[in-house]
């Protein structure tokens, strides 16, 4: 833990448990190492409702570590069957885990992946090249909070054998054995390391990153309203990379392939989500806004609640119904003109019974907030903009 910190007196933390054997010995090890420090670790044990003893198991797994003097709570999700549901669940996870450690008020997010899940991503990776050789980050800013992985130098027999030791005992998912999923096919086969140094892989997704920081704080606007203009006619691919994944809201960028044909020239294109134009009056360069028939459809207008992978309500107004993309709605002229045409139809705008109520970022309606929460930062390494270079909102959120 000492590698992720500091983090001040009494940490506070929260670990994804599933009631496997991995993440029982993290929230396990945490919750002591956060005692020592005069502080907790909570867990947050997610049942996915997609086995019908999930229920049972998730009931199991917080009255066994209540009894380990580990406080817990229950994350249910009900995920409807159809196309690609483990990456929905994934997905879901992730969500609900962030979701209730933000209303805990806790910024670090333990997950329990290990030495072998580690090789086995490196060997599913190893056709990507080299970045895919850096296999999973040990820090990864994710929404509200910080993930972390500190478990990725332990191979899960010692897991295991740590659980025996304590006389702790945990459950075993069938899904861990299913050769329908590509992770279990690699670890029959046996994950080995694929070609090329993982060490230096590593190293040099670092030094990628930091590169990329630099080309975004000294060619790129990053906007509250979710749209960036860069100056110039390129962009280095990691850099056009991390902006297309950030106006889209997404956690990952599109295929480097298509990102690698436009980033040496950038032109008229729509990509992931993302539509990139010319700034126009907006300046020299290029524009990047969201695409309006990629926007989410509208959602309930609840504090809290996130919309279109980007926005998250932070107080809606009285009478407000849903939030979702302005549209063709009609608005203020004056107000409206400030922004790209093509930006405007994907504002963030509650509606009432009688259409558009208000629209935060054109300062239309009644008061009432939203916060551009892109799920991940747009550099993944911190910079400092160049004397007389360009800005660009690097953390995680406004509220990091």
């Amino acid at each position: 833990m000492a590698r992720f910190g500091p983090f001040g007196p009494a940490p506070c933390l929260a670990a994804g448990v599933s009631g496997g054997a991995d993440s029982t010995a993290l929230v396990l090890l945490a919750a002591s190492w956060a005692r020592q420090r005069g502080g907790e670790c909570i867990a947050l044990i997610v049942d996915h409702g997609l086995r019908p003893e999930s229920g049972r198991e998730a009931a199991e797994t917080a009255q066994r570590l209540a009894g380990l003097a580990v406080r817990s709570r229950v994350l249910r999700l009900r995920l409807s069957p159809g196309a690609a549901l483990q990456a929905r669940a994934r997905e879901a996870r992730h969500a609900a885990l962030a979701g209730a450690a933000r209303e805990a008020g806790i910024v670090h997010l333990l997950l329990g992946h290990h030495a072998g899940d580690q090789d086995e991503l490196r060997v599913m990776r190893a056709r990507r090249g080299v970045r895919g050789l850096a296999g999973m980050a040990g820090v990864s800013p994710r929404d509200t909070v910080m993930i972390l992985r500190p478990l990725l130098g332990i191979p899960s027999p010692m897991l295991r054998d740590f659980l025996v030791e304590q006389g702790v005992a945990w459950v075993e998912d069938p899904s861990n054995l299913d050769p329908r999923f590509e992770r279990v096919r690699v670890r029959r086969a046996g994950a080995s390391q694929p070609p090329g140094d993982v060490g230096t892989a590593a190293d040099d997704r670092a030094a990628a990153d930091r590169i990329a920081a630099a080309d975004l704080a000294c060619h790129v606007t990053l906007r509250p309203e979710g749209w960036a203009i860069i100056r110039g006619d390129a962009l280095p691919p990691d850099a056009l990379a991390a902006l297309l994944r950030v106006v889209a809201g997404q956690i990952y960028p599109p295929a480097r392939a298509a990102i690698g044909r436009l980033a040496g020239g950038l032109r008229p294109a729509t990509l992931g989500g993302v539509r990139i134009l010319p700034a126009g009056r907006h300046g020299p360069g290029w524009m990047l806004v969201r695409e309006a028939a990629a926007c989410a459809r509208p959602i309930p207008a609840v504090e809290g609640a996130l919309w279109d992978g980007r926005f998250r309500i932070r107080h809606a107004p009285p009478g407000a119904r849903t939030l979702g993309a302005l549209g063709p709605s009609p608005v203020d002229r004056r107000a409206a003109a400030r922004l790209p045409a093509a930006l405007r139809q994907t504002l963030p705008a509650f509606f009432g019974d009688q259409g558009v109520l208000a629209v935060p970022h054109l300062g239309i309606g009644p008061a009432c907030a939203v916060a551009f929460v892109p799920p991940g930062p747009a550099a993944p390494a911190p910079f400092e903009p160049a004397s007389g270079g360009g800005q660009i909102c690097a953390c995680r959120s406004p509220e990091g």
